[in-house]
């Protein structure tokens, strides 16, 4: 047998020239890697070739980074809400003002102000609370405000077999100015495009006496199916609310001009919910609803607790969409449980709504607002909305002139009595 110490040392040398060999390979690639680095990027890649441009420190700290970062935050394609601030919307309000001093706020906040880019129109009847909608001064963009002086619809013959007075507060004559007042943002919205040659690629419409508790939000937004709110159907669909592209949204808002087709349909007997949804079925107008987050504020009064048929009154304060039930500030009656199981009561296609998850509280409906009622809407619309609320009760006649000039500069098209008969009330 050899040497034992030389054999010892003839294998260290040996290992030796091979750990050589082996980090000659491996510096070799490296040091080419980090030329090129140096070469194409510059000074200022050979500032940071050992933090971000280095291959290796990335690949080290790779684990490091969030999830969302591993990736293309929109893989090559914009989000919705990109995809939506491009586009061309029509936002249009429709009703009397009445809470609008509740509810407008809360308009301008989640729905304007949440899409800048969309045109403001507004067609709305004259009447004592009109001077409310001067709050409109701070909507992003103003396209048309219209306040006319409502005149009586004449009563058609199509339009009596067609259209039921029953649970109408103001019978057939009340549906009609309804339906005029819709098919009036269709016109509008149609005569804007004409003037400025283009056409809008969403249409919203929404009442004025609705109250937004969240954002109007993109997943709304469905090419080629029109959107209503869920439950509140009363026979037909939930028309409190729609969005849609042009297409469909030409069908939803011609209330009043597709009267004549329901009736060559041989359709009788229609409330505004079932006409609504006969005249998309009529042309082929894909829907769907959905839970959209508002309420329609009302000083109606009614049964309370609400029968099979009755009509449920939603404290503002319920943390849920509420799709546009009748609501009002109020101490809730009943909560959790106890409301679903009234809510569940309610006939399915008449006026149910959804009380999942313990989210809706119900009021007790049958008489005026309580005291206090100013409180417990400030408690739940906050400090920027009640302000809102303080300044309208508080305004003076030539406040009220001041803001709507200002908002008359600010608008394309100005079809409105003169400020002075609009404030008139608040003297």
């Amino acid at each position: 047998m050899k040497n034992p110490e030389k054999l010892l040392l003839q294998i260290t040398k040996r290992l030796s020239d091979l750990k050589w060999r082996f980090l000659l390979i491996l510096i070799v690639p490296i040091s080419l890697l980090l030329f090129l680095s140096i070469t194409s990027t510059g000074a200022v890649a050979r500032c940071r070739v050992f933090t971000g441009y280095n291959p290796f420190y990335y690949i080290n700290n790779l684990k490091l980074l969030p999830h969302n970062q591993n990736r293309s935050t929109n893989s090559g394609k914009p989000s919705r809400t990109t995809e939506l601030n491009q586009s061309r919307i029509a936002v249009c309000l429709v009703g009397g003002a009445r809470r609008f001093e509740l509810t407008g706020p809360s308009i301008v906040e989640k729905i304007l102000e949440e899409y800048p880019n969309a045109d403001l129109f507004l067609n709305s009847p004259l009447d004592s609370n009109s001077y409310k909608f001067s709050l409109l001064k701070t909507a992003p963009r103003i396209a048309v405000i219209r306040i006319f002086k409502p005149v009586e619809i004449p009563e058609s013959e199509s339009a009596a077999r067609v259209l039921t007075a029953s649970n109408s507060p103001n019978g057939i004559q009340g549906l009609l100015q309804y339906f005029n007042l819709v098919e009036g943002c269709l016109t509008m919205i149609k005569s804007y495009q004409q003037q400025n040659n283009f056409t809008y690629n969403w249409i919203v419409r929404t009442r004025v006496d609705g109250y937004w508790s969240t954002r109007l939000r993109p997943n709304l937004f469905i090419p080629g199916q029109y959107v209503v709110p869920s439950g509140s159907s009363y026979g037909g669909l939930n028309d409190r609310f729609g969005v849609g592209d042009f297409n469909t949204s030409v069908t939803a808002l011609s209330r009043l001009s597709m009267i004549p087709e329901l009736d060559s349909a041989g359709l009788t007997e229609l409330n505004s919910e079932s006409a609504f949804q006969a005249q998309l079925r009529l042309r082929n107008i894909s829907y769907i609803t959905k839970r959209i987050p508002f309420c329609v504020v009302s000083d109606r009064t009614y049964d309370f607790p609400p029968g099979r048929f009755g009509v449920p009154v939603a404290s503002m304060s319920s943390k849920g969409p509420l799709s546009g039930v009748k609501c009002r500030p109020c101490t809730s009656r009943f909560s959790g449980r106890w409301s679903a199981a009234v809510v569940n009561g309610l006939d399915r296609q008449w006026s149910w709504t959804e009380s999942g998850n313990g989210t809706l509280q119900l009021c007790d409906g049958h008489g005026g607002w309580e005291d206090g009622w100013e409180k417990l809407f400030d408690g739940v619309a906050g400090k920027k909305l009640a302000a809102v609320r303080n300044r309208v009760a508080a305004m003076s006649f030539d406040e009220c002139v001041a803001d709507f000039e200002h908002m008359k500069r600010r608008s394309a098209v100005w079809d409105v009595p003169p400020p002075a008969e609009l404030c008139h009330p608040v003297e």
